[in-house]
């Protein structure tokens, strides 16, 4: 039963994710309106539910399948993307550029707040 409840929650919000999306003609996917919504809901409630958990933990085993479909859509369109390589290469470049300068910049931050605590890690959490 947990493992219903906590697939049901990843579900609610990702329809409630769509339901803004569609409604509000966002240009942004409602999965990931989804995904804030239920980063917003653990941050009120302050920890994870265990059946959420319970749920998450069950999709992460099986993340690699999920590639699978990527990487027919890479072979069936192989002459499209070769056609816009540079664009995405450059794009892809940029992008964990972005990602890993945004990441350090986050890391950073936390440890001089956590440094200006006393260095006690764990409290702030």
């Amino acid at each position: 039963m947990p493992l219903i409840m906590g697939m049901s929650m990843l579900l609610a919000c990702q329809f409630a994710g769509e339901l803004l999306a569609k409604g509000l003609l966002l240009p942004i996917p409602g999965p990931v309106i989804g995904m804030v919504i239920l980063l917003v809901a653990l941050l009120v409630r302050g920890k994870v539910p265990s059946c959420l958990r319970l749920a998450g933990e069950g999709l992460l085993r099986y993340l690699t399948l999920l590639f699978v479909p990527a990487g027919v859509g890479l072979m069936v369109h192989f002459e499209l993307i070769g056609a816009d390589l540079w664009p995405i290469a450059v794009t892809l470049v940029v992008s964990t550029a972005a990602t890993l300068t945004v990441t350090a910049w986050v890391l950073e931050r936390l440890q001089r707040r956590n440094a200006a605590h006393g260095g006690r890690a764990g409290e702030d959490a």
